[in-house]
């Protein structure tokens, strides 16, 4: 019986989407990568980034895939309102530098607004405390090409200048998650 109880508890723990992202008021971890904007790679530094303002991380699983094709889609739309409000945005995945810079590029996902950073090996979601995938053969993106890495979960992290997170937006559907990321970010403009 204490068998069979512990393999119910098991296959419940495997089974349940595991969301520890770091929180509000953690300090955000630091990092420098490889990234492409407008389909040309540089290499991103957070660091500085902060220096001119708050920053919008968010984590997206892949490249040219449904959710991710939306939500890089509606933060480049949205780019300016955030300007405006003092923030920039970066993006993350385990999506390779050749991949993201045809993905940075394309009008219709990212359209050269904001940097994506690749995260080849995880790294850097692991150190945000998000869970990475290992990469399951055979998924394909929505042109037919196969998607040879792994994924981080979808979580937006607001940041302000000091390093610290104001704000963790996870559980939310793509536009969703760019419009409360874009909320804070204006809520956080406005109470200086």
């Amino acid at each position: 019986m204490k068998t069979v109880i512990y393999g119910c508890l098991l296959s419940a723990a495997i089974t349940l989407p595991c969301y520890a992202a770091l929180k509000e008021g953690d300090k955000a971890p630091d990092f420098q990568a490889k990234a492409s904007l407008a389909g040309k790679d540089h290499v991103y530094s957070f660091k500085d980034a902060l220096k001119k303002g708050t920053v919008v991380v968010y984590f997206y699983p892949s490249a040219y895939t449904g959710g991710c094709n939306i939500q890089a889609h509606t933060f480049a739309v949205k780019h300016e309102q955030f300007s405006a409000a003092g923030a920039s945005v970066v993006g993350v995945s385990l999506d390779s530098i050749e991949r993201l810079n045809e993905f940075s590029a394309d009008p219709d996902f990212c359209a050269g607004k904001f940097p994506i950073v690749s995260d080849a090996d995880g790294a850097i979601a692991k150190s945000y405390d998000l869970t990475v995938r290992e990469a399951q053969p055979g998924k394909t993106d929505s042109r037919g090409q196969p998607i040879d890495h792994g994924f981080a979960e979808r979580t937006t992290f607001v940041v302000t200048p000091d390093g610290q997170i104001v704000s963790t937006i996870g559980d939310l559907k793509p536009v969703e998650n760019v419009e409360k990321a874009l909320e804070i970010v204006q809520k956080h403009s406005t109470a200086k």
